[in-house]
């Protein structure tokens, strides 16, 4: 089932997500998750983004690997995120290291709006899977940058806290329209209560 993604200003986006109990059932949610996120063309969605403050996302970045690589190492890359399609369940990043670089991230819950962050190009996490296996292992590169988006929402942060007191300013009425439902998307959305 699609579910409406909330948009900027919802409460839930700023919550600080509780841990799901070890063993829980949610193989229905998971399957609402993929499925809403392929409909609003995303490549990764967390349960903030659905209303629910549980530590949880998910990932596919398939899409980056449909780019025209550069290099070699770009080819590698691209080959990793052909099949990157994941699940974390409580997760935490232990690390991030290497070098922090930008890139142009947009967000499902803030449409029409993208912006360079800057974050570490290496991190491990530790999260368990969809059958509750536990993992602990280091991301490089695009992979690592979804997941830290992702990561950030199960932490209350959003990528527009990256933002320059400036820049965030002469965005701040694009916010408000986003948060008042005055947006043009293609997938359902929730917005916050007048």
């Amino acid at each position: 089932m699609v579910l409406p993604i909330y948009a900027y200003g919802s409460p839930v986006l700023r919550k600080e997500c509780e841990e799901i109990e070890e063993g829980n059932d949610i193989s229905e949610l998971l399957a609402n998750m993929f499925e809403t996120m392929y409909n609003s063309q995303g490549v990764g969605l967390a349960a903030p983004q659905i209303g629910k403050a549980i530590r949880l996302f998910i990932v596919d970045a398939s899409p980056f690997a449909e780019e025209e690589p550069e290099n070699e190492e770009e080819a590698k890359n691209f080959e990793i995120l052909k099949n990157f399609k994941k699940v974390f369940i409580n997760p935490i990043i232990e690390e991030e290291e290497g070098q922090e670089w930008n890139f142009s991230e947009g967000c499902l819950s803030i449409p029409g709006i993208r912006e360079d962050v800057l974050r570490k190009s290496i991190i491990t996490i530790s999260y368990f899977d969809e059958n509750w296996e536990f993992h602990e292992e280091k991301f490089a590169g695009i992979a690592a940058r979804i997941i830290q988006h992702e990561y950030d929402h199960v932490e209350g942060v959003l990528f527009t806290d990256y933002m320059n007191p400036l820049k965030k300013r002469l965005m701040k009425k694009k916010l408000t329209d986003i948060s008042k439902g005055k947006v043009d998307v293609s997938y359902r959305m929730s917005f916050p209560s007048k």
